[in-house]
């Protein structure tokens, strides 16, 4: 029996590319349909960010120097990294804030409210927007934990000198690359998970005070403190770490907010002991927040609202609560929470007035409190609730924010202007300067109330203008990537029909293959016309070479389409010559695939669809089953059973609670699976219905002990998690033993399949089991079960197949001639493709999806739980412990992929035929996100609608890498030739 072609290794013997040349077209056509797949779906995942998230980063643009004395000489910033508002906020259990130095200072000496945080709610991006003033591009996420991959202006340039004390990962992405700093960093062997992590906050402050110390004692040191501009940054890592691995409910993390507000008060009082000109200005606020089960990077509350206070030189002191300085404009922050929330009564801070900000304020706040340009690339509006100036150094102040957004519209529409044919300008700011001159001649004359709202105004423009130069290409883009990925499904189902049913051979029976070629000069060349047209107009305008790209990509395509025309063209005849039962049953197929997709396009909103959905599959495949079966079998039921538990679990919360006790469960509960399989196998021998599925009479395994050993390995991997997981609970330490034992049974497992027989039964039973150690070793919860769970619905689905193939095979003998001529045998025994197994890589597509969002939203960078690799590291490694939970999530897919290998196998359909289906309704999903993804609205939905849209592009390319995984378990299952084998025929 043959291999799996593109997606696996093929049989040499007997079949030699030389003397099949059909299987070497076919394998040479496949293996360049993937490569261009993978490079289309890369490149067109590329685009949202030109069309909706182009960087915002242009350079060339003046900084604007503020026409007003500072009122501070020097700026102290304090960030609590991962410090949620609410628990900063609230009172303890007893009663007691947890912050009282804070507290006193909002009550008696500044400023606060709630900074509102942008997703991705994570250290990178919320650290730009405090210190740079802008929110980046969802692409600069992607570039890593590098010293600032994307050069942008910040607060930190603009001072005379900056010091900064901190986290490795945070520190050097602000003053790796900058001279006029000192800073320096822990390092990353001190974030570890395992233990309480506020020593971290104290180690920051510990370096600030000994180089206070250290001072006294070298002039230089001291001349350059004493300097005026001088930016202070504390970074206070303890609060995220002690989140991930605590919660941000536990005992750990509210006692670290305690040691924050310590430091707080030790910094303030060092500071003014130290300086004595009561010339220093205070910031503490935090980058993002902390969900419940100790993650970030969504638009959740939990993680966009952050604690702001204000205090010191330039800063306004405490005001009560009014009607007249509080009111309801309609605003609504970067996270969509309303200006004039309430504030919650346990906070016990209504009486006192609120000023919420968003995060890319502070930076404006931070530049005007020490007299410094605001950073260039700053689209935050200056918050006058904080700054303590007079009417007319407000106007200033809010002017200068005003001109520095102002210049970067200019910059941009300039570059825009200087490289387009056609320039369309942005015609609200065509009279700015006009505008401008107004807002002199109004400060001229004292009417700084007029000037005020006008530069308000002005700048509210300004960042409008922003908006639409960063989509000024929208229309263009969206139209060429849309032709290109309806080009893409038509080009796969030209090429399905063609090399994997029988259609070509029905259509074209009287002609040579080689005249269905001739005559598509003329198409190439005015393909190739048409790109060298577009080419050079995208050249004149200075489009970037993705936007050549984009559309060499749509127009080779359609190229390759037209170039079938005299296919096309046959099929349409046939089609026309068929039957209206024929055409009304692809039409049907077409309705009920389209339908089962956009099903799946909802569930990545409501996963609760999935519940409905093997509810009523359970019930209406166990009733199909049992009045076609004419023999007692208790498949009917187990199929039912099977169906009815997977649904439960898209009824659970996606953020899964901890319980050991049932994961340690879920093993034994995988181990009595294993026996069940174990035992359908050895006991069914000679039964012609189970013949397929366990054939007996190939290969046997060479390790008779291979069952008994992976059923060890299950059961001692549920014992290390109660030990690992107690341990490190108790003893705040992950031991070296734990840690080596954990590893050496994963990989171990893992190994163990290829080694199993090779009957279809065996084969599957032994993965099932050889990834199960693994998946228990980095579950912390009810997941544990769902893989279980999944694997009886797998088990189901071949059943049901192998249901239908004893079926087909009792009803042979009523087959008409006619169907037999539809199924023409292909290369390597498999027959051809017919318009019923579709169904084949549509429940793959739903089981694939299920293994999504099972157990969660994996669509939610918040899904990822970092506590699920506790038992394999503690020391923080974002790229080990990224892999390691990537490697879980992957995990059941491979157990769908085994299945869905394992059933064309079954019924002798091409693996690769079936993978271009899965591609092909990928992509039907793929194109609704794509007109899904948004920039506007809540950044929950933005994020949610980049991460769909990126998951479903990603998938042609993780699903091909996860079949040649899978392969190597599943190129050796076999199963007993059926009678539409090619000797039969």
């Amino acid at each position: 029996m043959g291999g799996d072609g593109i997606l696996g290794v093929r049989d040499v013997e007997g079949r030699k590319a030389a003397s099949n040349p059909r299987g070497w077209w076919l394998k040479r056509r496949e293996r360049w349909i993937v490569g261009l797949g993978v490079v289309l779906h890369a490149v067109y995942m590329l685009s949202i960010f030109d069309i909706y998230f182009k960087s915002p980063i242009v350079h060339g643009i003046e900084p604007v120097t503020p026409r007003f004395n500072a009122p501070a000489k020097r700026l102290i910033l304090l960030v609590a990294d991962g410090l949620r508002a609410d628990k900063f906020f609230e009172p303890d259990s007893e009663g007691n804030y947890r912050a009282p130095f804070l507290r006193s200072v909002i009550k008696e000496q500044g400023r606060w409210g709630v900074s509102h945080a942008r997703p991705p709610t994570e250290s990178r991006p919320g650290h730009v927007s405090i210190i740079a003033g802008f929110y980046e591009d969802p692409s600069a996420v992607t570039k890593g934990w590098k010293a600032n991959p994307v050069e942008f202006d910040s607060v930190f340039n603009r001072s005379r000198h900056t010091i900064s004390f901190g986290s490795p990962d945070i520190v050097p992405i602000f003053c790796g690359a900058l001279p006029h700093s000192t800073w320096k960093t822990y390092p990353h062997e001190f974030e570890d998970f395992a233990t309480d992590a506020s020593f971290l906050d104290e180690w920051s402050f510990d370096q600030f005070q000994s180089l206070l110390n250290k001072s006294n004692e070298d002039p230089k040191l001291k001349q350059l403190l004493l300097q005026d501009n001088l930016v202070i940054f504390l970074h206070l890592l303890g609060c995220d770490s002690n989140g991930h691995a605590h919660r941000p409910y536990s005992s750990i993390y509210l006692n670290n907010v305690k040691v924050v507000d310590h430091i707080a008060k030790n910094v303030y009082t060092l500071v003014e002991d130290y300086f004595k000109d009561n010339r220093t200005s205070y910031i503490f606020t935090a980058d993002h927040g902390m969900s419940d089960k100790g993650s970030h990077g969504d638009g959740h509350p939990s993680n966009t609202d952050t604690p702001l206070v204000a205090w010191g030189a330039g800063v306004k002191y405490p005001r009560p609560m009014s009607s007249s300085n509080h009111s309801d404009d309609g605003f609504r922050f970067v996270d969509e929470h309303l200006h004039d929330m309430p504030t919650p009564k346990e906070w016990g801070l209504n009486g006192l007035e609120r000023v919420d900000v968003n995060q890319a304020d502070i930076a404006p706040l931070m530049s005007t409190l020490v007299g410094l340009p605001c950073p260039v690339h700053s689209v935050g509006n200056l918050p006058l609730g904080y700054i303590n100036l007079v009417e007319a150094e407000e106007v200033e102040a809010v002017l200068a924010n005003t001109k520095q957004i102002l210049n970067q519209f200019l910059r941009k529409s300039q570059l825009k202007q200087s490289n387009s044919l056609h320039f369309k300008p942005f015609k609200p700011l065509a009279q700015y300067s006009s505008v401008l001159d107004q807002i002199e001649d109004l400060i001229s004359v004292r009417d700084y109330e007029a000037a005020l709202k006008l530069s308000q105004n002005l700048r509210s423009l300004a960042l409008e203008g922003l908006h639409y130069f960063q989509t000024y290409d929208w229309l263009m883009l969206m139209t060429v990537v849309t032709l290109g990925y309806i080009g893409w499904m038509v080009y796969l189902v030209l090429h399905v029909l063609q090399s994997y049913t029988s259609l070509p051979e029905n259509i074209f029976r009287k002609q040579q293959p080689v005249q269905l070629r001739n005559n598509t000069g003329k198409v190439y060349l005015c393909g190739c016309l048409m790109m060298g047209v577009l080419f050079i107009l995208l050249f004149l305008e200075h489009s970037s070479l993705l936007y050549h790209a984009y559309t060499a990509m749509t127009v080779y395509l359609w190229t390759q389409i037209f170039s079938e025309y005299r296919f096309l063209k046959a099929l349409w005849q046939d089609l026309r010559g068929r039957k209206f039962s024929y055409v009304t049953k692809i039409l049907a197929t077409c309705a009920v695939s389209i339908f089962i997709l956009e099903f799946l396009v909802n569930s990545f909103t409501e996963r609760k669809l999935y519940t409905w959905c093997f509810l009523i599959v359970g019930v209406v495949a166990s009733f199909y089953l049992f009045f076609s079966i004419l023999r007692r079998s208790g498949i009917p039921i187990f199929v039912w059973v099977a169906c009815w538990s997977l649904s439960v679990f898209t009824l659970m919360p996606a953020e899964i609670p901890d319980n050991t006790a049932l994961v340690i469960a879920s093993g034994a509960m995988i181990i009595m699976v294993g026996v069940a399989a174990r035992w359908l196998d050895l006991h069914t021998e000679g039964d012609s219905y189970w013949l397929c599925i366990t054939n007996h009479g190939k290969k046997k395994t060479s390790f008779p002990m291979l069952f008994h050993l992976q059923a060890l390995l299950v059961g001692l991997s549920s014992v290390m998690v109660w030990l690992s997981t107690s341990h490190r609970t108790q003893k705040q330490e992950l031991l070296a033993m734990h840690q080596l034992i954990n590893w050496s049974i994963a990989g171990v497992s893992m190994i163990l399949p290829l080694f199993s027989a090779t009957g279809l039964l065996s084969r599957l039973t032994s993965i099932f089991l050889g990834f199960a150690p693994t998946f228990l070793l980095l579950s912390i919860g009810y997941e544990a079960v769902f893989y279980g769970a999944l694997a009886l619905v797998l088990m189901a689905w071949i059943l049901f197949e192998n249901a239908l193939l004893y079926l087909s095979k009792v009803n042979k003998s009523s087959t008409s001639i006619r169907s037999m001529k539809d199924r023409v045998i292909l290369e390597r025994d498999d027959r051809c493709l017919q318009l019923s197994d579709a169904r084949i890589p549509l429940v793959f597509m739903v089981l694939f999806n299920i293994a999504f969002f099972g157990t969660g939203n994996f669509a939610s960078i918040a899904s990822f739980e970092i506590s699920s690799v506790y038992r394999f590291i503690t020391v923080f490694s974002p790229f080990l412990m990224t892999a390691l939970l990537i490697f879980k999530l992957f995990i059941p897919f491979m157990l769908v992929i085994c299945a869905f290998s394992a059933i064309t196998k079954l019924i002798r359909v091409p693996r690769s035929g079936c993978y271009f289906l899965v591609i092909l309704f990928s992509d039907v999903m793929t194109i609704h996100f794509f007109f899904l993804v948004r920039n506007t609205g809540s950044w929950m939905e933005i994020g949610n609608s980049i991460s769909h849209f990126g998951i479903m592009s990603a998938q042609v390319v993780f699903v091909l890498l996860l079949f040649a995984l899978t392969n190597i378990y599943t190129k050796d299952i076999q199963v007993v030739p059926t009678h539409s084998s090619r000797k039969a025929m």
